[in-house]
């Protein structure tokens, strides 16, 4: 894989930012994913925080050095051990990618502004549903809430700027588009996205070992089912029997 320039930066007293060129790309965030799995296995390293193209490394000692010209010192030391670190072949294992089979009801009921992207993009209910399910989206972080993926790979025939009015309830589960992007509310918040649909699974458990299911690198593919498979789902979810599926 290219290896690409990168800056390392202060982030506070015991973290350092690592920044790649300011570009979305899948190169990019594959890059990123590939350099965290290096960086798993240094025991030092207490977190590790994935954006569109940075990576923050959190870590345990690095705030020790009260005095300035030992912390730059420290500094300069880390981030020599990250460009070498950085600089190592990766392992073929840490390319492969999980397509997480994310289950979607497109139903009016839930697709609130469905008739209106079809209107507007001159597409029937149909396409619009067709073209936002046919291709997987690339996970390129988690945020804004927990459990939040922001996903890549929207097809532009059905891009439509976020709301001018944002609803004051969203509720869990709600599928969106807004811009550019697609994507899921993990809870029920407010929000500006145009809703197509509905997902019946959870995307954030705090009482599971591993709250989100998917991580930044995988990948998710929207698998429309129809009302009475979504409730169906639903019910397996609330009994604590579901399990999501991934290729």
């Amino acid at each position: 894989m290219k290896k690409f320039k990168l800056t390392y930066k202060p982030y506070g007293e015991s973290a350092i930012l690592i920044e790649w060129p300011t570009e979305i790309s899948e190169k990019i965030i594959q890059d990123i994913v590939a350099f965290e799995k290096k960086l798993a296995k240094q025991q030092e390293i207490v977190d590790t925080i994935i954006a569109y193209n940075s990576l923050t490394v959190k870590y345990r000692n690095l705030n020790n050095y009260s005095e300035h010209y030992k912390y730059r010192d420290a500094f300069e030391r880390t981030v020599a051990k990250l460009k070498e670190l950085y600089a190592m072949k990766s392992e073929k294992v840490d390319q492969k990618q999980k397509i997480w089979q994310v289950p979607v009801c497109y139903d009016l009921t839930f697709g609130l502004d469905l008739e209106e992207i079809a209107r507007e993009k001159k597409l029937s209910v149909e396409e619009v549903i067709r073209l936002h399910s046919e291709h997987s989206y690339l996970i390129y972080f988690l945020g804004f809430q927990p459990g939040f993926l922001y996903l890549g790979g929207l097809n532009s025939k059905i891009h439509m700027p976020r709301r001018a009015n944002p609803r004051l309830r969203v509720a869990k589960g709600s599928v969106g588009i807004g811009g550019e992007q697609t994507g899921v509310y993990p809870q029920e918040s407010a929000g500006g996205w145009n809703l197509i649909g509905r997902s019946p699974i959870n995307f954030f458990d705090i009482e599971k070992p591993q709250p989100c299911f998917a991580k930044a690198g995988d990948r998710v593919q929207f698998v429309p089912v129809d009302l009475d498979v979504f409730h169906e789902i639903e019910d397996s979810v609330n009994n604590g029997v579901y399990k999501i599926k991934s290729l």
